[in-house]
């Protein structure tokens, strides 16, 4: 049993206090709204959301709820405050923090009042920085005292949904958080230890930036359904038989496949089909703003990683894949127009791709090898990975062979290398090595 102070008696702020009184806990809801505590202490919920009160009721009756107005008796009552209050938009739209902030301030005051060890741990949207570079300066400014020593601090974004928090509370589908200390973690984890799912631990930006992309995310599913159902109801289609055969593929459509960040989508079907599907709009008169920027991101990717090369300064470019995938074909490869942009910037570029090779040996338009980017291909190849390193300045990795593994883990110490695929995937960039996410 933990003894929980929650600040914020909105959504997230009293399903939380409900649910973890409901859990066994003993829990201090703080609001400074004199109306929400009087509420609460009646036995209210001040939302209404689908069985809520009836937790509310039940925790105030067995006294595992109460609700306070005083934020530092709160504070020296509990081991752990979350905070739970809103974060809305600024004018500019960056995410405000007045309230989060202003809670730092007092709760951090109030822990140097404490001689035992407390834990504050924001629940909060909050984005990637704003724990290491706002919250926790704050509270040790406010204590006096060495955050993840003198107190625990850690990040817990929800995943709530209006008319279904409780509901969402016990299956939350993902649960991560990140923290400072051994402490934090260990109670992270004791609080979730029933749920259905796998809780992740990981550090505090990594979780601020789980919570945003999961919320950008679902906006662009939205979008996307909308978009998709407008061009088919100018086809006379129905949309929503269209996206609910979508969605009954779970080995493709609904899988973690295509969403690992790595260099820009090619292939035979990708670029090509979403050029017809957005022309497709245009003939029927129907804005498709989100194909449209699909087509954009993908250019602006190729230009990223032409850039990343330019910045070596290096003139001769060892380029380690130039299919679309390995054991793919040229057809609208990514890697083909970024090799034809690097030659157009004056580099000299030079090739390792195995298959590519064979299917030059053989018959390029019949092995699917065939290219119209890059005329002088064929000139450009060199047969092995040993070959390409060392006739290149900088080793530009776009695909993963095994057998360039090795030799290409051996180049990294003392080759700049801009890598498009992360292999290996343990190495993030550092002094000449470069991956185009991390």
């Amino acid at each position: 049993m933990a003894k929980i102070s929650v600040f914020g008696t909105g959504y997230v702020g009293v399903v939380s206090a409900a649910c973890l009184a409901k859990d066994g806990h003993l829990v201090v809801a703080v609001d400074p709204i004199p109306e929400r505590v009087a509420m609460i202490n009646a036995g209210q919920s001040p939302i209404i959301e689908t069985g809520l009160e009836p937790l509310v009721r039940g925790a105030v009756a067995n006294g595992s709820l109460v609700a306070t107005l005083d934020a530092d008796q709160a504070v020296l009552d509990t081991d752990v405050s979350y905070v739970c209050v809103g974060t809305s938009s600024n004018r500019d739209g960056s995410v405000g923090l007045a309230q989060v902030t202003d809670l730092c301030g007092i709760i951090g005051r109030a822990i140097a009042a404490k001689d035992t060890y407390h834990t504050v741990i924001i629940r909060s949207t909050i984005v990637p920085g704003t724990m290491d570079e706002v919250c926790v300066p704050l509270l040790e400014a406010a204590s006096g005292k060495k955050a993840g020593v003198g107190f625990g601090v850690g990040y817990y974004p929800e995943f709530l949904r209006e008319n279904t928090a409780v509901a969402d509370y016990y299956d939350p589908g993902l649960i991560v958080f990140g923290a400072l200390d051994h402490q934090t973690f260990a109670l992270l984890n004791l609080l979730n230890r029933n749920m259905p799912c796998v809780a992740h631990e990981v550090d505090l930006r990594t979780a601020e930036m789980v919570k945003y992309t999961s919320t950008a995310w679902r906006a662009v599913k939205v979008t996307f359904a909308h978009e998709i159902g407008n061009i088919s109801r100018a086809c006379g289609l129905d949309g929503q038989v269209v996206m609910k055969l979508l969605c009954s593929d779970d080995r493709a459509n609904l899988s973690a496949d295509f969403l690992r960040p790595g260099f820009a989508l090619g292939g035979s079907c990708l670029p090509r089909d979403v050029r017809a599907l957005r022309q497709l709009a245009r003939a029927k008169d129907v804005a498709a703003p989100l194909m449209t920027a699909v087509l954009q991101a993908n250019e602006d990717q190729i230009e990223r990683a032409a850039q990343m090369v330019a910045d070596t300064g290096e003139q001769a470019v060892g380029l380690v894949g130039i299919s679309c995938q390995p054991g793919d074909d040229l057809r609208e490869s990514p890697l083909a127009k970024l090799a034809a942009r690097l030659i157009a910037k004056g580099l000299q570029v030079q090739v390792y791709d195995p298959n590519v090779s064979v299917a030059h040996a053989l018959d390029a338009d019949a092995s699917g090898g065939s290219n119209d980017v890059i005329p002088d291909l064929r000139d450009r190849m060199v047969p092995s990975i040993e070959a390409l390193i060392a006739g290149s300045g900088v080793i530009l990795v776009g695909n993963s062979y095994a057998e360039a593994a090795a030799p290409l883990a051996a180049a990294m110490k003392d080759h700049p290398m801009v890598d498009l695929t992360r292999v290996p995937p343990s190495v993030v960039s550092d002094g000449t090595y470069q991956g185009i996410f991390r």
